[in-house]
């Protein structure tokens, strides 16, 4: 009777402490994006559950979830998130890492990133299926290459090709390592039709970096790749410093050539941890790399909540927006350009303070990049299908929206006159076809919008089944009991149970710490999560932080997520309890050394760290950040 009993308090329990990834969202950070088709697929990092004030911890986002591009639901006006997609415990979840998107061959490819709650892997390629939702290991690289976490990585789905420049080796990242975290000054290449990589130097100066962003231009043979922020570390990684803003990379993919750019104009002050992405105007006479956030140095730690833009060929930054009252400021976020004239920029850690990231949108906000709402910040829309240049950009540059720009050069002219001749052609890229077959779009569209009986649902109605069965031979064993009490029979000694006192959430130790750097002098020993409650937060110590793996074995079991409302969010798909990828054979593979991987049953459970956040008024559910 008391196993009965204490087997029923346990799940009850168990289940009080999950949180489902949509209706319990309240912030996400340090998590990688990619965009294919219709759907902004975002996968690892951290979460923060709402309300925050009953779960000060960074959960460890074991979940891979999507956002629909073709939807805007009314009263959220940003598209719908879902989170059915397959992940099981053999996929690691990771933090700065690089998701490689294919839009011909339909799949992305995750490279790098810190990993949380195990030790590092071999390196070893893994290959998301959208079309199959299921997930595929290519296996180690064919040259020595090493994982490396925040670098600045972009894909090229037109070459078939993902790149990363510089990130951090560290003991979260690189199995085995036992030295102080590096930053790499290596460019790393993927070729995707072939599964071949390459490793090569970065820019000219060899100083080591990471932290900063790199974009994609189509301008020279090829197109041209552009690096620019975050932290270098130029005296053999002793000491760490903070990138000009007006340094600026360019590599040619054509004749694999780094060359440097000085820019002018009002230029953004150092800064790391921001996102960017880039458009460019209809006839390419200007190409705008639109940046957000990031965390600074100095009095700058906590970090940024501006809008800058940098127009190129002139190479003029221009200061688009930036809030009125210091706003908020928040770093480890994402930007992605969809449609090509709207940039969601979603999640970011706050140093300054505990609210909820919007949890109505998600954490997600949309930024119009032409204005052709007459407002930066607006409401998602999907009738914004290509970008216009806006009026602070052509004031700058001239021309019109259309493009015409008349500023197609430095004014102090370039610093190598090969960069005139790179942004004055348009890349001409040859028709890439799909290595595997690729089903009509027309035959077949995705179901995004109903809700599909997941193998966590068939589970939790099994579970349930199980449960009322529990509780009917509860109800047997109390009326077996009182018939014996009426019959003078002793009564059986049951065993006191308390779930408080044992399965009540408690709080991991940490791995030894690990430094990753400092800005001045030596790595110090501090902190890289938020600190308990009488501490400032990491963000404000200093300019350091370190990384650190949480205890595994404290994991808490995943239950399934039913289907409720919740009363300020739309209806939603949650996870599944045990995905199980299905192998595609034959066409559906990648290269020659692919194979889809089976993980445990159970889908890996978040783990967690302590936040150091004081108690704020609750966030009015229609909270939005920004205005124009």
């Amino acid at each position: 009777m008391s196993k009965i009993l204490g087997f029923l308090l346990l799940f009850v329990g168990l289940s009080l402490q999950q949180k489902d990834p949509v209706k319990d969202f309240c912030r996400r950070f340090g998590h990688q994006t990619a965009v294919i088709d219709r759907r902004l697929y975002i996968d690892g990092g951290f979460v923060n559950w709402n309300p925050i004030s009953q779960n000060r911890n960074n959960y460890t986002n074991t979940w891979l979830v999507f956002q629909d591009l073709d939807s805007s639901p009314p009263l959220v006006e940003v598209p719908q998130l879902y989170a059915n997609l397959s992940k099981n415990a053999s996929i690691p979840s990771v933090s700065g890492g690089i998701l490689w998107q294919d839009d011909i061959n339909k799949r992305f490819y995750i490279y790098g990133g810190d990993y949380l709650d195990i030790s590092p892997n071999t390196p070893n390629l893994l290959s998301y299926d959208v079309l199959h939702d299921d997930w595929h290991s290519l296996g180690p690289p064919n040259k020595p290459i090493q994982s490396v976490s925040y670098g600045g990585g972009v894909a090229i789905s037109e070459l078939g090709q993902g790149y990363v420049l510089g990130g951090w080796l560290s003991n979260n990242s690189v199995p085995g390592w036992s030295g102080s975290p590096l930053a790499t000054n290596s460019l790393i290449k993927y070729d995707m039709n072939s599964n071949e990589w390459t490793n090569s130097t970065g820019p000219v100066d060899s100083i080591p970096r990471a932290e900063g962003v790199m974009v994609y231009v189509p301008a020279s043979d090829d197109g041209l790749l552009v690096y620019f922020g975050g932290v270098t570390a130029p005296y053999n990684n002793d000491t760490t410093l903070p990138a000009p803003m007006s340094l600026i990379h360019i590599y040619d993919i054509r004749s694999s050539k780094w060359y440097t750019q000085t820019a002018v104009g009002d230029a953004p002050l150092s800064r790391r941890k921001f996102c960017a992405g880039v458009v460019w105007a209809p006839d390419q006479s200007s190409y705008n790399i639109y940046l957000y956030g990031g965390m600074g140095f100095g009095a700058n730690v906590s970090g940024f909540d501006d809008v800058y833009i940098l127009s190129m060929p002139s190479f003029k930054w221009i200061r688009w927006w930036e809030s009125s009252d210091g706003g908020k400021p928040h770093h480890s976020l994402s930007c992605n350009v969809v449609g090509g004239g709207q940039m969601l920029i979603i999640g970011g850690t706050f140093p300054l303070n505990d609210e909820c990231d919007s949890f109505v949108t998600w954490g997600t906000h949309n930024l119009d990049l032409g204005k052709r709402s007459g407002k930066m910040w607006n409401d998602y829309s999907l009738n914004i299908t290509s970008y216009v240049v806006p009026p602070e950009v052509i004031a700058v540059v001239g021309g019109s929206p259309t493009g015409g720009a008349t500023a197609t050069a430095p004014a102090a002219g370039f610093e190598n006159g090969d960069l005139g001749v790179y942004f004055a052609q348009k890349a001409s890229v040859a028709v890439r076809s799909p290595t595997r077959a690729i089903p009509n779009p027309t035959s077949a569209p995705p179901s995004t919008g109903s809700v599909k009986l997941s193998t966590g649902a068939i589970i939790g109605i099994a579970i349930g089944g199980v449960l009322v069965l529990l509780a009917l031979l509860l109800v047997g064993c109390c009326f077996v009991r009182r018939h014996r009490k009426k019959n003078s029979q002793p009564p059986i000694a049951e065993v006191a149970y308390n779930p408080a006192s044992t399965y009540s959430q408690t709080q991991f130790t940490p791995h030894t710490p690990q430094t990753l750097y400092s800005d001045h002098g030596t790595h110090n020993q501090t902190r890289h999560h938020q600190l308990p409650g009488n501490e400032p937060p990491a963000e404000l110590s200093d300019n350091s932080y370190q990384l650190h793996r949480v205890d595994p074995k404290a994991n808490v079991i995943q239950q399934v997520h039913d289907t409720t409302l919740h009363p300020h969010s739309p209806h939603h798909i949650s996870p599944s309890l045990s995905p199980h990828p299905s192998f595609s054979a034959g066409a559906e593979s990648i290269g020659t050394n692919s194979h889809t991987l089976y993980g445990v049953q159970v889908s890996p459970s978040p783990t967690y760290s302590s936040l150091g956040r004081s108690t704020r008024k609750p966030v009015p559910a229609n909270q939005t950040y920004y205005t124009s």
